[in-house]
This record gives structure tokens, C-alpha cells and sequence, in this order.
């Protein structure tokens, strides 16, 4: 397989067009492996930056102020960097299988880290959000010798988490420290230089601390010192998912998996196109569509402040983002399209834009006729996983767009819906319309969990993996999504479809957002409830929308119990709604209505525990610890009775 990826590296990029799925079917007539042009992600990346050499690859911003100072790196620059950063990462030992952790927002550092750790051995990017605990999890299943951070800067807390880190991981062995001072006035220079000499170093001695900037400077930029010959089945980085509720699953994607998909998207995305990206650089979207994809097919991405969508004001300033760097594109998922349905545009040119991709969670109707209404730019609907490498379907930009779907499946990759058995094991694929478990094979599709525990089950049959998604394939292949098997809501034996719900509230004048989940009932087993937040100036009341829901659920056994509005949406990292965390504070508020009634005297908080996930921890008197414990064990919900005497 690998010589025959490496016999087409000087093939240019395929710039073909999904329409419809008999040009699916057509470029398929030819196998793969004669088409793909490289055999690693630095291979693809240098074969990008040789094609066009002056065209610019990156632009970032520091702040989203409209006339903000920009930083711009063409894509010769860029191949250097890249180079550089790899040999640096092996200077200090990273080869063939080793890590490197990335704990750092979006820079265009972060792209030469990413993907120079690819080159000289495996890139392991993590959401310096997450709590110390669940970063040196990560860092410890890896087993990351290097850790690339950033330096300390007012508002942030990632180097103090990255010291934290090193003192829990022995692995680490080199701490690059990623400097922003170029990024900012010069008269902020000084105050970050005596930050970052006072800022706390390792406490281990056989730890060295250097300078990410100047570490690259010192290396060769023209080839990679190592000489390594890098195969297609050599892993290139681990991208963990979830990780803020329970112990996070490390994925694991080859070079194949990653190249694939780059030189795939390019039947979807044309080589002049300017992408702002929002997403951060830790998920695997981030680092694909608006990374490794988009260089590969020659666009410009242009860096939305360090911390993309959830950065100051960039939201506020969206549209005159767009105007400034004439935008013909970008991805987000469906929480952003709801805040910028509301941002008003008049007077600003926003003709650049071609379209917008929607991803990572299921694009609500109202949403996408709100956005489309306020803005005239079309959404096209797209779906994918890490484990899929990000992308496994999308609408095609160029061809017919259904509303409702998520598109056609990617070119050489296998989708099915599929009957399962008990132990969900396929058994037999649906037919046409039929709704089943969805299904992935192909070259994508990435190897397994670094954690053997995790990958029980992933497997439909050899080669296919369980998305855990419910869905049906039309007639014209079109792939419609019914629901996520995790996320149904099971009332007494019967299956509510939480979208049924969040649907119909969503028809409703004052709402933005809607995540309905289950709370926890002794005799039903769950019911379900509705978590909402209004549009801005919008009033109405918690009892009037469970009022409206009698009327709009279609459903009996669907129409929520309660309706609670929240200020904010609980969000996770990405900006997808989490759901787990609202599921915990319905069974937060079931437990303390319980307890009050039973007038035992208790407080209950949710917390996060690496091995069980999210936990109630219910506080008590001792002589009432017995009492609490019966009353709440006929639940399923995990719960830990502690002491406050």
C-alpha cells in the first residue's frame, strides 16, 4: 500500500467536483491508493508549499478588532517552520512513535507544532481547558516526552497547567514555551519578558525548558534532519475526545487516515477559497478542514484570535471579519449559526461568502432557516468523527444541498446503515430508508483507542466502525440522521428522540437554544426536560414555553416534564451543547427535591471523576449517610454520600 501511495507523490491535488453521487460513484472507478498523492502528512503539506510558494497560507489576528495588526506566513514560510519544528522535536528525541503534547490555543505556532510533531514523530493536541487531572491523563497514556505550551500571558492559566502537568508525567522531558510577545504592541513586551522570567519552571532537574521561536531557528529548514521514511501506516497523532466528564478515549489516526482525508476534500473544496477558522486547533475539525485540508487544497485560513469563536468580541465582529479578509468560507456548529442568525450586517459586505458548513452536532431546522434568512449565506450540513478523521460526509457545496441531511459520503469511504443484534454486532445492512446503525469503512477510518478497554464494541464487523449514530441512506444516497443511540431518552421502554423536542421548542418566537435530556424517574426510568436560552430581548417564561410545548410536541409521551432557562447554554470546548452536563443537573435537581421531601437535610453538587465520568456527590450528616443511600440507590445515576459533620 505504501509503495504505491509514495509511486503518485507527483500527481497534482484532485480538483474534481462532487455534484451528485454518480461523480462519487465515478471517481471511485480508479482505486485510491493510484490517486492519493502522498503517503504522510508532511509529504502532502511540502508537495502544497512547493505548488504555490508566495500565496498565503495563514493570516491570525491577536484581537477580533476589525483593523487589528496581522500576522502573515505564505506558504513557503510555513514549509519552513513545519521543517524546523520537526527537527527540533527530534533533537530533543521525538521519533518514530513518540509523542509530543500540545497544550496551546490558536496560533500559527500551533500549525507548526501539529504538524512538525507529525513529521518527527506523533502529535497529541489537548484543550487547555480541561482541568490538570484530565490533561496529565492524556499525557500519561501517550506517554509524551515533549510538551509545547504557551507561555505565560495575562488572562490565561496554560503554562501554570503545564508545570502542574510535568511535575505528574516523568515522561516529559522537554518543555518548549510558545511566546506571544511578537503578537502584541511593543510596549507589552517588557511586562511579558518579566512575566515569563518569573513565571514557576519544572521542579525536576531533568527537564529543559526552551524557547519554541528560537528552538525552530536553530534547525535546518529545508528537510528533515532525521531522514525518516515515513509510512502511511505510521501513526501521526492522537486526537482524545470528550475527556471533561470521565477518563478521555485517545484516538489514534495514521498518516493515511489524515492524508486521505485532505486530498478527499478537495472534491468539495475549491483551491481559492479563504476559510476563517474559529474552531480550535485541538479538535480534530480545527486541525482538518481549516488545517491539513485546506493547505493542501492551496486556501488561505485565517486565525480568529487565539481563542477562535469563544475569543472577545469576535462573534460581535463576525461580519466585519469577513469583509476585512473577504471571506469565501468557514465551519461551526450549530450554537454559533443560532448567536450569528442574531449579529446584525447592515452595511457590511459579506458578498465574499459563498457558503457555511455545519458540523459536530445535528443542525436544528429553525436554526438553519433563521441564518439563511438574516444572512443569504446557505448552510451545507456535513458530519464526521475523530475516529473517521473528521469527515465522512457532507452536502456538496457545488452540487444539490438537502436540508435535513448530512450529504453524500466521501468518495472511497463505505457508509451504511446496518441491522444490528443485542450485542450490536451487524447483522444484516438496511435497506433503502430503513433507519439502523450507521456505519464507516475506509481509508479513514482510524485504527482503534490507545486504551484496549475502549475498543469494545467499536466494531459492526471487521473494517466497520459503530458511530453510535441512528440514521438512513435515501435513495439518491443522501444520508439523513435520526439520532444518537447514547442520547435517547427512554421513558418507560419507550425511545424519545431528544431532537423531536428541541425541534418543536425551537418554533417558538423567543427561543435561541434548546438540549432537552433525560432526568432520572424511579418509575419510568427517565423523563424528559428541556434546557433553554432566549434570543436577546426575548422574554417569556419557563411555564409559558412548557405551555407551548403541549401544543408543538407532536408526541405525548415526548412533551417535557419541566422547561428551565438558563442565562448560557452549557457548551463544551467546541461550542457543541453539553448535554452531559445538563444531564447531571436534572438529576441534580431530582435527587435535592427528593431529599427535601424526605426532609433529610443534604446538599447535592455534580463533579467529574476520570474513571466513572459525572458523579452527584451528596453531602449529609452521618447518621443520615444510611437513610440518603436507600432513598437514592433506586436510581441508576452514580452517586458518592460524603460526611459534613
Amino acid at each position: 500500500m505504501t509503495e504505491a501511495i509514495t509511486s503518485g507523490a507527483s500527481q497534482a491535488a484532485y480538483t474534481g467536483t462532487v455534484r451528485r453521487m454518480a461523480d462519487v460513484l465515478a471517481l471511485e472507478q480508479t482505486p485510491w491508493m493510484d490517486k492519493l498523492p502522498a503517503a504522510s502528512t508532511y509529504a502532502l503539506l511540502m508537495q502544497a508549499c512547493a505548488r504555490h510558494p508566495q500565496r498565503c497560507a495563514l493570516r491570525f489576528v491577536m484581537s477580533a478588532d476589525p483593523a487589528a495588526p496581522e500576522c502573515v506566513v505564505s506558504y513557503a514560510n510555513l514549509a519552513r517552520r513545519v521543517t524546523q519544528a520537526a527537527n527540533a522535536f527530534h533533537r530533543a528525541g521525538i521519533v518514530h512513535g513518540k509523542a509530543v503534547t500540545l497544550l496551546l490555543p490558536n496560533l500559527p505556532q500551533t500549525h507548526y507544532a501539529l504538524l512538525g510533531a507529525q513529521a518527527a514523530g506523533i502529535a497529541s493536541p489537548v484543550n487547555p481547558m480541561l482541568e490538570v487531572e484530565h490533561i496529565a491523563a492524556i499525557v500519561a497514556e501517550t506517554g509524551a516526552e515533549a510538551l509545547v505550551a504557551l507561555a505565560p500571558l495575562p488572562g490565561t492559566d496554560i503554562w501554570d497547567k503545564a508545570m502542574a502537568v510535568v511535575e505528574r508525567c516523568p515522561t516529559i522531558r522537554t518543555v518548549y514555551a510558545v511566546r506571544a510577545d511578537g503578537y502584541l504592541d511593543a510596549a507589552a513586551r517588557p511586562m511579558l519578558q518579566a512575566l515569563f522570567e518569573r513565571a514557576p519552571r519544572p521542579g525536576r532537574e531533568d527537564v529543559a525548558v526552551l524557547d519554541f521561536d528560537a528552538a525552530l531557528n536553530d534547525q535546518p529548514d529545508r528537510a528533515l534532519v532525521s531522514g525518516r521514511v515515513i509510512a502511511a501506516t505510521d501513526v501521526c497523532s492522537y486526537f482524545h475526545t470528550g475527556g471533561t466528564t470521565g477518563l478521555p478515549k485517545v484516538a489514534a489516526h495514521t498518516h493515511l487516515n489524515e492524508t486521505f482525508v485532505a486530498w478527499a476534500l478537495a472534491a468539495w473544496t475549491p483551491g481559492d477559497a479563504v476559510l476563517l477558522c474559529g474552531l480550535p486547533l485541538f479538535h480534530v475539525n480545527g486541525a482538518m478542514v481549516t488545517g491539513l485540508a485546506a493547505f493542501h487544497a492551496g486556501a488561505e485560513v485565517v486565525l480568529l484570535t487565539p481563542a477562535g469563536y469563544r475569543g472577545k468580541d469576535v462573534l460581535a465582529n463576525f461580519w466585519r471579519l469577513v469583509e476585512r479578509f473577504r471571506a469565501t468560507s468557514f465551519s461551526a456548529v450549530p450554537t454559533i449559526y443560532a448567536t450569528l442568525a442574531d449579529v446584525p450586517h447592515a452595511g457590511i459586505d459579506i458578498s465574499s461568502l459563498r457558503y457555511a458548513i455545519c458540523g459536530a452536532a445535528a443542525l436544528p431546522a429553525d436554526v438553519a432557516r433563521r441564518f439563511e434568512a438574516a444572512t443569504g449565506v446557505r448552510l451545507y450540513e456535513g458530519y464526521g468523527l475523530t475516529e473517521g478523521a473528521c469527515v465522512s460526509a457532507c452536502n456538496p457545496p457545488e452540487g444539490e444541498r438537502r436540508l435535513g441531511t448530512v450529504g453524500l459520503r466521501l468518495p472511497y469511504q463505505q457508509l451504511q446503515a446496518w441491522r444490528v443484534d443485542a450485542a450490536g454486532q451487524a447483522i444484516a445492512p438496511c435497506g433503502q430508508g430503513e433507519v439502523g446503525v450507521i456505519g464507516i469503512c475506509g481509508p479513514n477510518v482510524f485504527p482503534g483507542y490507545l486504551r484496549e478497554a475502549d475498543n469494545g464494541g467499536i466494531w459492526l464487523k471487521p473494517g466497520w466502525l459503530n458511530t453510535g449514530d441512528l440514521g438512513f441512506i435515501d435513495a439518491d444516497g443522501y444520508l439523513h440522521l435520526t439520532g444518537r443511540a447514547k442520547e435517547l431518552i427512554i421513558r418507560g421502554g419507550h425511545n424519545i428522540d431528544p431532537a423531536m423536542i428541541e425541534d418543536a421548542l425551537l418554533r417558538h418566537p423567543a427561543v435561541a437554544m434548546v438540549a432537552a435530556v433525560g432526568q432520572p424517574d424511579a418509575h419510568a426510568g427517565e423523563l424528559p426536560v428541556a434546557y433553554v436560552t432566549l434570543k436577546p430581548g426575548a422574554t417569556a417564561s419557563a411555564e409559558a414555553l412548557l405551555a407551548a410545548a403541549r401544543e408543538l410536541v407532536p408526541e405525548r409521551a415526548a412533551v417535557p416534564v419541566r422547561v428551565v432557562i438558563l442565562d448560557q447554554m452549557a457548551l463544551t470546548a467546541v461550542g457543541k451543547v453539553a448535554k452531559a452536563a445538563l444531564r447531571l443537573q436534572a438529576a441534580e435537581h431530582v435527587f435535592q427535591r427528593l431529599l427535601a421531601a424526605a426532609q433529610l437535610p443534604a446538599t447535592v453538587r455534580g463533579r467529574a471523576d476520570l474513571q466513572r465520568g459525572m458523579v452527584l456527590e451528596v453531602a449529609c450528616a452521618a447518621d443520615d449517610a444510611a437513610r440518603v443511600r436507600a432513598l437514592l440507590g433506586q436510581f441508576s445515576v452514580p452517586f458518592d454520600v460524603v460526611s459534613r459533620d
